[in-house]
C-alpha cells in the first residue's frame, strides 16, 4: 500500500518542505485561484511556488522574465506580488491566455460585453445541423447543436471590445463540449459518439450534445475571475507578453530575475493540447519550433536538440538581466541534462533545491520531485 501524503512529508529528508505542499496544505481552489484557472492547462507550475521564489530571490519592484511562460503563472503572480513581468511563448494560444489574464481592464466595459454575449448565447436556438462551411475539425469533434452554438458564439467575438476574453471563453467551452469521454479531455484520440462506461463518474455517460451550458457558465466564471484578480493585483504593475521563439527574441535589458519552468522533453504537446482553440480561432501554429514536443521524439538527436534549444533560450534571457541577477529554473532533471544546459547558457549553478510535487491525491504509488536550480 502506498504511503499517505502526510506520512511521506514526515519522512522526506533533503526536500525543502517550505516549497512542497500537501493537498491539505494547498487544495486545488488555492492553486487555481482567480485567473490561474481561466482555462485548463497541463503545466503544474503552481502560483505558490512562484510567490516563494519571488520573495526569496527578487528585490521589491524588480522586473521578472519568464522565457517559457506557458499559461502565465509567473506573470500573474508577479503582478500580484508587486513586480512588472515579461513573458514569452512559442504557442499562440498560450500568449492569448496570458494577455487575457494579465491585461488591466475597464471592469464596467468588460461586464457589459460579457453579459451581452451571455444573453445572446442564451437566446440562440440551434437547428440541429452543422453550419455549411464549418471546419472539418468542428464537424468531426462536435455534435451538430454544439457546433452551431460554438460558431454562433465565435460570431459575437468581433462585436465587442473584449474580443480576446470571449475567445478564451469560446476555447474553454469547446474543450468541454467535444465528443470525448469525461476522463479523456486532455488528448482524446477519436470522437466518442455512443454512451460509454465513465471511469471518472463510475456510471454510463453519454457524449456532450450541446455547448450552451459551458458557454454560459464560463462567461460568468471568467468575469468573476478577472474581477477577483483586478482586486488582487498591484496597482501600476504591468506584464508584457511576447509571442515568438525565445531563442531569438529581443528582450528588454532591464530585468532583475528569471523565473521559469522549461518544457520537459517528449512529455507534452503544448500546441496539441489546445488544438480545438487553434481550429476555432484560426491561431498561428508553430508546433515545429516547440522545444521538447513529443513529435520530435526522445532519441539521442532529439535530446541533443532540446539541450541546445533550452541553452539558447537561457543564454538569450541572461542577456536581458542586470548583472548578478538570479536565474531560477524549475525542472525535473531525471535525464541529468541541465548541467550541460547551464554550461552552454553561460550560467553558473549557485544552489539546488528539491521539492515534492503535489499530484492532487493523498495516496500515491510513485513519487514526483522537482529541482529548483538557482544560477547566475
Amino acid at each position: 500500500m502506498a504511503v499517505s501524503q502526510e506520512a511521506l512529508y514526515r519522512e522526506l529528508g533533503d526536500v525543502d518542505l517550505s516549497l512542497s505542499w500537501s493537498e491539505a496544505q494547498l487544495p486545488e481552489r488555492d492553486r487555481t485561484r482567480h485567473v490561474h484557472r481561466l482555462h485548463p492547462y497541463l503545466g503544474k507550475f503552481v502560483p505558490q511556488l512562484v510567490e516563494a521564489l519571488l520573495t526569496r530571490y527578487v528585490a521589491p519592484g524588480g522586473r521578472v522574465l519568464d522565457p517559457f511562460a506557458g499559461s502565465g503563472t509567473t506573470l500573474v503572480q508577479s503582478l500580484e506580488s508587486g513586480h512588472d513581468a515579461v513573458g514569452a511563448d512559442i504557442a499562440a494560444f498560450n500568449c492569448l491566455l496570458m494577455r487575457v489574464k494579465t491585461r488591466p481592464y475597464n471592469l464596467d466595459a468588460l461586464r457589459r460585453d460579457l453579459l451581452w454575449a451571455h444573453e445572446r448565447a442564451s437566446a440562440f436556438e440551434p437547428c440541429g445541423r452543422v453550419p455549411a462551411g464549418a471546419p472539418a475539425y468542428v464537424r468531426t469533434w462536435f455534435a451538430p447543436a454544439a457546433a452551431e452554438e460554438l460558431l454562433h458564439f465565435r460570431s459575437l467575438v468581433e462585436q465587442v471590445g473584449s474580443a480576446d476574453v470571449l475567445r478564451v471563453v469560446l476555447a474553454r467551452a469547446a474543450r468541454s463540449a467535444r465528443l470525448t469521454t469525461h476522463f479523456d479531455l486532455e488528448f482524446p484520440r477519436s470522437p466518442q459518439r455512443e454512451p460509454y462506461w465513465c471511469h471518472k463518474h463510475k456510471r454510463t455517460c453519454s457524449p456532450v450534445g450541446s455547448a450552451r451550458r459551458f458557454l454560459l457558465r464560463y462567461t460568468l466564471d471568467t468575469l468573476d475571475r478577472v474581477e477577483a484578480f483586478a482586486a488582487a493585483r498591484t496597482d501600476g504593475r504591468v506584464a508584457e507578453v511576447v509571442h515568438g521563439d525565445a531563442r531569438a527574441l529581443d528582450f528588454p535589458a532591464t530585468c532583475d530575475a528569471v523565473i521559469t519552468s522549461p518544457p520537459y522533453p517528449g512529455l507534452i504537446d503544448y500546441h496539441g493540447q489546445h488544438r480545438y482553440a487553434y481550429e476555432l480561432l484560426g491561431l498561428d501554429e508553430r508546433r515545429d519550433r516547440e522545444l521538447g514536443s513529443p513529435s520530435h521524439g526522445t532519441g539521442r538527436a532529439a535530446i541533443a536538440a532540446y539541450v541546445d534549444g533550452v541553452a539558447a533560450v537561457l543564454r538569450n534571457a541572461r542577456a536581458a538581466l542586470r548583472p548578478g541577477s538570479p536565474v531560477c529554473i524549475v525542472v525535473n532533471d531525471r535525464r541529468e541534462l541541465y548541467q550541460d544546459v547551464l554550461r552552454r547558457a553561460g550560467l553558473r549553478l549557485e544552489d539546488r533545491l528539491e521539492r515534492h510535487v503535489n499530484r492532487r491525491t493523498g495516496r500515491r504509488a510513485g513519487q514526483y520531485f522537482e529541482s529548483i536550480l538557482i544560477a547566475a
